[in-house]
């Protein structure tokens, strides 16, 4: 079984990242057009605002300068000692200013010779109401008035308050407005200058900034994309203590329980195939069993049973002939005994119940008791048997037991398949630590194709031959299942004179 995994890695379309810097930088773009706007529409009306405020200022300062116009002609204003406050406002705000006495002669000023005509002039023409000018007035009391108006002789315009002191004595202040919209032109040239520095050095930060907090949710997508992938090794590391660390700890802690899981899963998945497989592999065997036992009793039933019912109607009269159909019938039987032995001894084998006596022995001694106990076997066959029974003891560790029923399998195997020179021989050999023994009879060779099965349950190379000598081809299976209940090795090999059947077992050292 497996697990279906589909992955979702699609390009990202809106990235968290460039959304808040680009909602960044648009708010300083919007913050520095809104400024700039301001600038434009209302910078020069702030600053006429704050200029009527020192106009008015400058009005009260020269209001309260008591000047004794008694002590002093109409031509000796040089005399009078201008305050320094005043001088000082009056530079700094670039104010020009002029008093004239009711008879409109100038008292007091701050202008050019040349200036104060023209300034007494504009100032009777304000009070009387004669002159021409364009103005537009701004503000308008019992005192004093304050207004925008155009001077064509000197080609500009200003903003101007005039008006008349308690003592009957008149004043006018002016200032320039070319100052003041050449003073906005240069703050808003300015602001322009430094908004695109700041939009500038904004996104550069901000770009940093938002890659700094954007990067660990970059780490926990590529985290999560892992988990997708059943890969629970990345971890997210904590930074900030903030939100985002408590969700890369959640992230750790599920990556850790799901990965437990899963594992746990895949455990009980494999457990799970494993006993699928070994199910389907007994429903197998056990049908092949079924199918090669009830192929195997068959022909046996069936002897006995014919026997049996010539035997029951009397067929044959005479005593030789009934004594051959019992024959029949005791050595069909026997073979049937033996063959389910064999049987229940395989299915122990297969199924782990038998249970293995591991003990030292010498496996020469344990050859020459199988040779003797087949002595009539040998002579029947006229087997010439090879084996040299005077060599040293050879020690193993193995079920004694067990190991006598490969070597009685080997052998009984050799003389039924025997040619005519009718030779079997044994050897043992001292390989490191294991002693390898081999049973060879000459004989014709099994078919290459047939190598692999001769293990196989009731697989038989030449069925007719087989059961000739009554075989039922279970015994190679059951050398199998005792090799490898001992984890040794066992083999067959083909020799243009004959067969070599083999098997290992660990040496142990001489007591």
């Amino acid at each position: 079984m497996g697990y279906g995994i589909q992955i979702r890695s699609g390009k990202i379309k809106h990235s968290f990242r460039n959304q808040i810097a680009l909602i960044f930088i648009g708010m300083t773009l919007l913050s520095v057009a809104a400024i700039a706007v301001i600038n434009g529409f209302f910078l020069e009306e702030y600053y006429v605002a704050k200029k009527t405020d020192v106009l008015k200022e400058a009005y009260s300062n020269l209001g309260n300068f008591d000047i004794e116009l008694e002590s002093i002609g109409g031509e000796n204003n040089e005399e009078i000692a201008v305050p320094n406050d005043l001088k000082k406002t009056s530079m700094e705000n670039n104010l020009t200013w002029i008093i004239t006495n009711r008879q409109g002669q100038a008292l007091l000023y701050n202008v050019q010779e040349r200036d104060v005509d023209r300034m007494e002039a504009r100032l009777f023409g304000y009070q009387t109401g004669v002159d021409g000018e364009e103005k537009e007035i701004l503000q308008k009391t019992d005192t004093y008035a304050i207004q925008k108006s155009r001077d064509h002789s000197a080609g500009m315009e200003y903003l101007e308050l005039w008006g008349e002191f308690s003592n009957g004595n008149s004043c006018m202040i002016r200032s320039p407005l070319e100052s003041i919209r050449e003073s906005v032109a240069i703050s808003n040239l300015f602001y322009l200058y430094v908004g695109i520095i700041i939009i500038i050095i904004s996104a550069l930060i901000i770009w940093l900034i938002t890659n700094h907090l954007t990067k660990p949710i970059s780490e926990l997508t590529a985290i999560s994309q892992s988990m997708a992938a059943l890969d629970f090794h990345a971890k997210y590391q904590s930074r900030y203590s903030n939100e985002v660390d408590l969700l890369g700890e959640n992230f750790n802690w599920m990556s850790e329980q799901l990965e437990r899981t899963i594992l746990k899963l895949q455990s009980a998945n494999e457990q799970l195939e494993k006993d699928i497989a070994e199910k389907v592999k007994i429903d197998e065997m056990r049908k092949e069993f079924l199918n090669n036992v009830s192929h195997e009793l068959k022909t046996p039933i069936a002897l006995i049973q014919g026997y049996a019912e010539g035997l029951k109607d009397n067929i044959m009269d005479d005593m030789e002939s009934r004594e051959f159909y019992c024959e029949v019938i005791m050595d069909e039987a026997s073979k049937m005994n033996i063959m389910v032995k064999k049987l229940l001894t395989l299915n122990q084998l297969e199924s782990g119940y038998d249970r293995l006596v591991m003990e030292r022995f010498d496996i020469i001694d344990l050859i020459k008791g199988v040779l003797q106990n087949s002595e009539i076997l040998i002579q029947q066959k006229e087997a010439r048997i090879l084996f040299e029974e005077n060599q040293g003891p050879v020690y193993v560790c193995a079920d004694e037991f067990k190991i006598e029923e490969v070597v009685t399998n080997f052998f009984t195997n050799a003389l039924n398949h025997m040619d005519e020179k009718k030779i079997i021989e044994l050897k043992v050999y001292r390989q490191e630590n294991t002693a390898h023994i081999t049973v060879f009879n000459s004989g014709k060779p099994i078919p290459e194709e047939a190598l692999e099965h001769v293990w196989d349950k009731f697989y038989k190379v030449d069925k007719a031959h087989t059961r000739e000598y009554g075989g039922s081809g279970i015994g190679l299976s059951i050398v199998k299942a005792i090799m490898e209940s001992h984890h040794q090795k066992c083999g067959v090999e083909n020799y243009h004179n004959g067969v070599m059947f083999w098997f290992d077992l660990p040496l142990e050292e001489e007591s």
